[in-house]
């Protein structure tokens, strides 16, 4: 099938890539010249394992290409995907403006039929207003009866892909969830992920559009929950890492998710809860749950920082080494990641900041001023009087401990995502603190 994706950012590059590697041809669109240019040039511009070879291999297959011309992608294409941005207002609420311009772009190249999905994730009730923004355009463009007989559809079809490992989220889906009008829209999204052979969830489009913000809403809640947990843990001397296993062999519970550390960041989390809280007030609902899981949320990385305190004493003219950087590893995105908050607020106290990670490096840098970027784990741990593991990389497990002792000023690790086994920190001769594992408080 001829597929078009508007916005080649996370979502809609992974999307594409993966589209043509089950056997579609996919024109990726996006305004940002440079971005095209260097994906011409076979060059990704996020780390996400997998997606390059995945490029190169369909690109040489002539599956693959790339264009800032939404009316040319529109006109060649049947399927026409939405993958913009949609960032937050200052009142949580999603800023629509990129979907409405990608709509009425698309419009403009329309003239014959096309299956306009929304892939990106946005509130209850936008197909409706893509499909409004669509004909206003077309009546716009095409005077007279024309206008009328351009058939189109609009259709929800979220996404459910983790940095890290998207890839094969899109190609081993817990399921594909579309929102849809007619059986023709319906029909061509079958055919479209048939290679897949996903079980298919198949719905209106509002309720597609939801699904996606309370699952995400959901999981949210599921991390707030194990880190209010972790900080009774603290007051009363209990394990969270223990609390946690066995809940999570319920399997009304499950165990995923439920991992305490300073809290979620990235670009889904925090924006959807945000969005979702919005929604539900504007419809007249106080969603009160959601807005106390943000505020657990941001209290976490203020409570990490009031354990360090509680032990350096003072901050001012201490050196700090920081491991991780990124949201979560395996992805070089700083969107709201905890590392940003925490770091800006150790540095108010007059902390020395010195960090490493192994993707995220040259974003981190445009975004944290006053910090020292090291080459390596081993540089941040010289003369460090403590160290901040921030994001779990799998990398750091297999780091000689031995030698970071030897070259830290203090052998002091706070461990933010507790990642590291506390037993082996200590035989290694280090202080191990780490999330809701203190059974007896500093």
């Amino acid at each position: 099938m001829n597929v078009a994706i508007i916005g080649s950012g996370y979502v809609g590059l992974v999307t594409g890539i993966c589209l043509a590697e089950i056997g579609h041809t996919v024109i990726c669109v996006d305004s940002d010249r440079e971005k095209i240019q260097n994906l011409k040039k076979l060059k990704v511009p996020i780390y996400e394992p997998g997606l390059e070879a995945l490029l190169k291999a369909n690109v040489r297959r002539k599956r693959l290409s790339f264009t800032t011309s939404v009316t040319e992608a529109a006109k060649k294409s049947s399927i026409i995907f939405i993958a913009v941005g949609t960032p937050s207002r200052k009142n949580g609420e999603a800023d629509l403006s990129y979907v409405e311009g990608a709509a009425c772009d698309i419009a403009k190249g329309m003239d014959s039929y096309k299956l306009i999905v929304e892939k990106s994730t946005v509130p209850a009730q936008t197909g409706q207003r893509i499909e409004r923004a669509v004909r206003l355009t077309l009546e716009q463009n095409h005077k007279g009866p024309k206008a009328k007989r351009i058939e189109f559809d609009v259709a929800s079809n979220p996404e459910f892909l983790r940095e890290g490992s998207a890839v094969q989220d899109f190609m081993n889906p817990d399921r594909i969830v579309i929102g849809v009008q007619t059986k023709r829209a319906e029909n061509l999204l079958r055919e479209l992920y048939q290679p897949l052979k996903a079980r298919l969830i198949v719905t209106d489009m509002n309720s597609a559009e939801l699904i996606k913000h309370a699952s995400n809403s959901f999981l949210a809640t599921k991390i707030s929950f194990i880190n209010a947990i972790a900080q009774v843990c603290d007051c009363v001397g209990a394990d969270v890492l223990k609390v946690a296993e066995g809940m999570g062999y319920d399997r009304r519970i499950g165990k995923d998710f439920l991992c305490a550390g300073i809290g979620f960041g990235g670009s889904c989390f925090p924006k959807d809860v945000d969005a979702f809280i919005h929604l539900s007030e504007k419809n007249g609902y106080d969603f009160a749950l959601l807005k106390e899981v943000r505020n657990i949320n941001e209290a976490q990385k203020k409570a990490f920082v009031k354990t360090i305190e509680n032990v350096l004493w003072v901050f001012k003219g201490k050196t700090i080494g920081v491991w991780g950087l990124s949201f979560k590893p395996n992805t070089d995105d700083m969107r709201n990641a905890p590392s940003l908050d925490i770091i800006r607020d150790l540095q108010k106290e007059g902390a020395k900041i010195k960090a490493f990670d192994p993707q995220a490096m040259s974003k981190a840098k445009d975004m944290l001023a006053g910090v020292k970027f090291c080459k390596d784990p081993y540089e941040v741990a010289k003369g460090a009087d403590c160290l901040l593991l921030l994001t779990e990389w799998e990398e750091f497990r297999q780091l000689d401990f031995s030698k970071i002792r030897r070259l830290m000023h203090h052998a002091l690790i706070f461990d933010g995502r507790n990642f590291f086994s506390k037993a082996h920190m200590e035989k290694h001769g280090f202080e191990y603190i780490g999330i809701g594992t203190r059974k007896n408080k500093t």
